[in-house]
């Protein structure tokens, strides 16, 4: 493996012939063929990605990457940086959306700082991995330099790794800090090649005045990094977030690796689309969880060629989205397994 482009080694194949069989078996099931929808296509991806007929989650796991970002000094969150901290607390002592519902369904829960504003190494509960202390403002220049973008796309790679090691065999993403909806759309616009202003939302719950002045904010800022951004990675040093970054390796590695990934909202969708960026063959590894209501998530979702699994006008972030439809998997998987075939019912299929 080449240390320096780690991320362009070729991901995991999926197995074709296991995808055929998988749709023949559903074809048999005790249905009119097509009438579960997406549940059908899911069992069938999952199948193909384990190899398996039968596929089986094992170990879910939700690692969530935190970081702060430097243009919140220009207005655009409702809330303050100290919101992030405050954040984490709640998700290792159980009170975030995601922490309950990881803890509901026996998903395994990690929280990886990698670059507060502030310290917060007494939250012992935290793998603090903090690369800078949140990026700098880039309204005024790039978000962070091109190593510090590399450490944080590492951090991203390495957690991944430790998690196959632990057994994990479906992984979700999901990321805190205060101004990552701002880091996402402009990242999204240089991505896509769009108007800032068009996938530009209310993240935290920016409304009116504020709303329009977040988006001149953003436009400048996307203005200003245009003419330097020649690649993917220009555009998330500039105008990206170390948690964002460390997402992207995340998927990346995972893909390498044979691993299931289910894409969260808006943020972690913005990851999503930089890794198939680089390297096409993420997609194939890439399951989609929700539509959110964030304005911007259709945009990228069409890009992917994706169809989430559910639309519930969340908007929350943090993976929350991921681990509500997490249940729906689980559900696709019990009716493949274990629903009757005709053959089964002795019931008689169409002629």
């Amino acid at each position: 493996m080449t240390q320096n482009c780690w991320w362009l080694d070729a991901t995991a194949p999926l197995s074709a012939t296991i995808r055929q069989q998988a749709q023949a078996h559903q074809n048999q099931l005790t249905k009119p063929q097509g009438s579960l929808g997406r549940l059908e296509s899911i069992a069938i991806e999952l199948a193909a990605m384990q190899h398996t007929l039968k596929p089986h989650i094992h170990k879910a796991q939700m690692l969530i990457f935190a970081a702060d970002h430097g243009i919140v000094a220009q207005g655009v969150s409702a809330f303050p940086q100290s919101v992030t901290i405050a954040m984490l607390a709640n998700f290792v002592n159980g009170g975030a959306a995601v922490a309950t519902l990881c803890k509901q369904q026996g998903i395994q829960l990690s929280v990886i700082n990698c670059g507060t504003a502030e310290r917060c190494e007494h939250l012992s509960q935290i793998i603090h991995k903090p690369i800078m202390a949140g990026t700098h403002d880039f309204s005024q220049q790039a978000a962070m330099s091109y190593e510090h973008m590399l450490a944080a796309l590492s951090l991203g790679k390495e957690h991944a790794e430790l998690a196959q090691q632990q057994g994990c065999d479906f992984l979700m993403l999901g990321e805190m800090g205060i101004g990552n909806t701002s880091a996402a759309s402009c990242l999204s616009a240089l991505l896509l090649e769009q108007d800032v202003s068009d996938l530009t939302g209310p993240g935290t719950g920016v409304e009116g005045a504020a709303l329009t002045r977040k988006k001149e904010i953003l436009s400048a800022s996307v203005a200003r990094a245009q003419p330097l951004i020649n690649n993917p990675l220009d555009a998330l040093q500039h105008v990206g977030g170390l948690e964002i970054a460390a997402i992207t390796g995340a998927y990346l590695r995972a893909s390498q690796l044979g691993i299931p990934c289910f894409v969260d909202g808006f943020i972690t969708t913005a990851a999503a689309l930089l890794a198939v960026k680089l390297n096409p063959g993420v997609r194939q590894w890439l399951l989609f969880a929700h539509h959110s209501a964030e304005c911007g998530h259709s945009a990228l979702l069409n890009a992917l060629d994706a169809e989430p699994l559910l639309q519930l006008g969340m908007r929350l972030g943090e993976g929350s989205g991921a681990a509500v439809a997490y249940a729906t998997v689980q559900q696709a998987l019990t009716i493949h397994n274990n629903m009757a075939t005709f053959a089964q019912a002795a019931v008689e299929n169409k002629a």
